[in-house]
C-alpha cells in the first residue's frame, strides 16, 4: 500500500508555521509572577461570539497543515476533538475564556502532531476521504455556531430594545 504524505523537504517549515502559530495563540504572552504563559486564543475569544468563532478557523487551519505533513485519520480526529471542546466551552462568557486559558487546543494539537512525525503511521486513501469529511464539519459546526451567535445577540438587543420602549 502506497505511503501517502508530505515530502521531507517541506516538513521542517511546515511545522515551524504550525509551532509559530500555536505558541501565538496558547503561549505568547508570560504572565508576570506566574510563570505561566497565555496566548491570543483567550484574548480574542473575549470578544463576543466571534472571537471563539475566528480562533476556531485559526486552530482548524492547524489541523489542515498537520494533514499535510500526514498525519494520520486517529490524529486528525483527536484534533479534531480539541478543537470543537475549545470552540463550545469557548462559547460559554468568562469561564468559556478561563477554559481557553487552561485547555490550549493548539498547544495539544502540536504536540499530537510532533508526536505522529516521531513515529508515522502510513496514511490509506480513506483518510483523505475521512479528512475532507472532518474538515467540511468542523467548519460547518464553527459556522453554525457564529450563525446561532449572531441569532442570540440580536434576539437580546430586540428585547432590551423591546424594554425600553415601555
Amino acid at each position: 500500500m502506497p505511503r501517502l504524505s508530505t515530502p521531507p523537504s517541506t516538513t521542517p517549515t511546515k511545522l515551524r508555521r504550525v509551532q509559530t502559530l500555536s505558541h501565538l495563540l496558547d503561549d505568547a504572552i508570560t504572565i508576570p509572577g506566574l510563570n505561566y504563559s497565555i496566548g491570543l486564543d483567550p484574548i480574542i475569544g473575549l470578544i463576543p461570539a466571534g472571537g471563539d468563532i475566528f480562533t476556531g478557523f485559526l486552530s482548524v487551519y492547524i489541523m489542515i497543515e498537520a494533514f499535510r505533513l500526514g498525519a494520520s485519520a486517529s490524529t486528525l480526529a483527536r484534533m479534531a476533538i480539541n478543537i470543537l471542546l475549545e470552540v463550545f466551552a469557548g462559547m460559554i462568557p468568562v469561564l468559556g475564556d478561563l477554559f481557553d486559558v487552561a485547555w490550549k487546543a493548539n498547544a495539544r494539537n502540536v504536540t499530537l502532531l510532533e508526536d505522529h512525525l516521531q513515529s508515522p503511521q502510513p496514511r490509506r486513501q480513506a483518510d483523505r476521504i475521512f479528512f475532507g469529511v472532518l474538515v467540511t464539519a468542523m467548519l460547518a459546526i464553527i459556522l453554525c455556531l457564529a450563525i446561532l451567535s449572531f441569532l442570540f445577540i440580536r434576539f437580546i438587543f430586540q428585547l432590551a430594545g423591546s424594554l425600553f420602549l415601555f
